[in-house]
C-alpha cells in the first residue's frame, strides 16, 4: 500500500496531466499500460487505493479525442482492469465514461487498424462493463443472417473477447487465450482465412477437440501433439510445442493469412497474402486424423478477423475446397454470444442438483474412486481422469454404486 501511494505520488496523474506532451504519445501509452497491469495484478483494495481521482481523471481525459489513438486504447484497456473490482467498477461508470464509449464505438469498422481496435474495446465495454441505459446490446441488433459458423463463446478460454458477430477475437489479459471455432471437419480440402489487426504473437491454424487451453501455462493452439499453428510475428510454425522457423516475412496489420487443410493429402499449408509457404505442407499427425476445428491462441493486447466463408476470400487458393460455412449450421440461439453478465444471470438460474457429479453437474454422482475413497463423480467424468480431483492420488479402480442411483 505504501509503495502505491509512493507510485501515486512520483506520477503526479489528472487531467491535465494527460494534455501534456501531446507530441509524446509513448509516454502517455506506457503510463496507461503500467496501470492497466497494475490494476490486472493488484484487483481487489490494492486497486481501490490505485484508482484515484487524479489517476481517474487522467485516464478518462485520455479517451478524449485530441488524444493519440494508442493511448486511448490502452487508457481503455486500464480503465476495464480497474473494473475487475466491483467498486472501482461503480466508480467509473459514475463517471459517465459510455458517453465518450458510444463515440468510439463507431471506430469498430475503420480501415485504421488501430482505431479499429479502439472500436473494439469500447464495444466490448459498453455491452460487458459500462453499461448505457436504452443502449441496445451489440449482439441484439447485429445481423446474423448469413453466417454459419463463427468462434464459438462456449469453446474458448476465460478472457478471451469475441465480437457479437463471432469472427473477431482480442486478448487484454495477459495470459495465452485460446479459441475454437462452431465447427469441424473429418475430409475434404477446407480453408479459411484470418485479417491481422495487430501484429504480435498469436498462434493460428487447426486443432481437434483434444486439443487443451492451459491459458495461465501459457499452452494454446500448436503447443499439444492435437494442434498446429502458424505465428507470423516469430516466423513459427508450431506442432507439439515445439516450433520450426518458416520463410514468410513477419506479419503486419492488414496482412491476409490463409489456412488450408487437406485432409485427402493429409498435410496443411499456409498463405501470407495468397503467397504460399515454400514447403509449408504438414503432414497431420496420427493423433488427429479428423475432428478439425479452425482455432487460435492470442498473447496480450492481440486481435483479428477470421473469414470463415460468409464473405469473399481476398486471396483463394487455385485447387478446389469447401469453406466451413458453405457446410456448416447454427440455429438462431447457437448464434448468440451474450455479454458476460448476462450469461452470468443465466447460470444463475440453473438448479444443480445436490447429489449431481461436481465435474459435470449433469449426472448423478455414483462412482467411488478406490484407493481413496472419493464419491463425487459419475462413471463417465470418473473414466476420463487418472488421478482424484480432490486428493491427487492415482485411480486404480471406479465402483458404481448402484444404491445411489435415483
Amino acid at each position: 500500500q505504501d509503495a502505491l501511494q509512493k507510485l501515486t505520488e512520483i506520477l503526479n496523474l489528472s487531467g491535465a496531466a494527460a494534455c501534456q506532451d501531446a507530441c509524446h504519445p509513448a509516454k502517455h501509452r506506457n503510463t496507461t499500460a503500467v496501470l492497466g497491469c497494475l490494476a490486472e495484478k493488484l484487483a481487489g483494495p490494492a486497486s481501490i487505493g490505485l484508482l484515484s481521482p487524479g489517476i481517474l481523471e487522467y485516464l478518462l481525459h485520455s479517451l478524449n479525442f485530441q488524444s493519440h489513438p494508442t493511448v486511448m486504447l490502452f487508457a481503455l484497456i486500464a480503465l476495464e482492469k480497474f473494473a475487475q473490482t466491483s467498486e472501482n467498477k461503480m466508480t467509473v461508470s459514475e463517471s459517465c465514461i459510455s458517453d465518450q464509449l458510444i463515440l468510439l464505438e463507431k471506430w469498430t469498422d475503420n480501415p485504421d487498424y488501430l482505431k479499429r481496435q479502439v472500436g473494439f474495446c469500447a464495444q466490448w465495454s459498453l455491452d460487458n462493463l459500462f453499461l448505457k441505459e436504452g443502449r441496445q446490446f451489440t449482439y441484439e441488433k447485429v445481423d446474423l443472417t448469413n453466417i454459419r459458423a463463427m468462434l464459438n463463446s462456449n469453446d474458448v478460454s476465460e478472457y478471451l473477447k469475441i465480437s457479437p458477430h463471432g469472427l473477431e477475437a482480442r486478448c487484454d489479459a495477459s495470459s495465452f487465450e485460446s479459441v475454437r471455432c462452431t465447427f469441424c471437419v473429418d475430409s475434404g480440402i477446407w480453408y479459411y482465412e484470418v485479417t491481422v489487426i495487430t501484429s504480435g504473437v498469436m498462434q493460428i491454424g487447426w486443432a481437434t477437440k483434444d486439443s487443451k487451453f492451459l491459458n495461465h501455462e501459457g499452452y494454446g493452439i500448436g503447443d499439444d501433439e492435437y494442434s498446429c499453428a502458424y505465428d507470423g510475428c516469430r516466423q513459427l510454425i508450431w506442432y507439439n510445442a515445439r516450433s520450426k522457423p518458416h520463410s514468410h516475412p513477419c506479419w503486419k496489420e492488414g496482412d491476409t493469412i490463409g489456412f488450408l487443410l487437406d485432409l485427402q493429402e493429409k498435410q496443411m499449408i499456409f498463405y501470407l497474402n495468397g503467397n504460399q509457404l515454400p514447403h509449408s505442407e504438414i503432414s497431420c499427425s496420427s493423433h488427429c486424423r479428423s475432428g478439425f476445428f479452425a482455432a487460435a491462441s492470442f498473447m496480450s493486447y492481440q486481435q483479428c478477423e477470421f473469414n470463415f466463408g460468409a464473405k469473399p476470400f481476398k486471396y483463394p487458393p487455385s485447387m478446389k475446397f469447401s469453406t466451413f460455412n458453405d457446410y456448416a449450421f447454427l440455429t438462431a440461439e447457437e448464434k448468440v454470444i451474450l455479454p458476460r453478465h448476462r450469461r452470468l444471470a443465466l447460470l444463475k438460474q440453473v438448479s444443480i442438483r445436490e447429489n449431481c457429479c461436481t465435474l459435470c453437474c449433469d449426472e448423478v454422482a455414483d462412482t467411488e474412486l478406490r484407493p481413496c475413497g472419493h464419491s463425487d463423480l459419475c462413471m463417465e467424468c470418473a473414466l476420463q481422469l487418472e488421478t482424484c480431483p480432490l486428493c491427487r492420488q492415482e485411480i486404480q479402480t471406479r465402483v458404481r454404486q448402484i444404491s445411489h442411483i435415483s
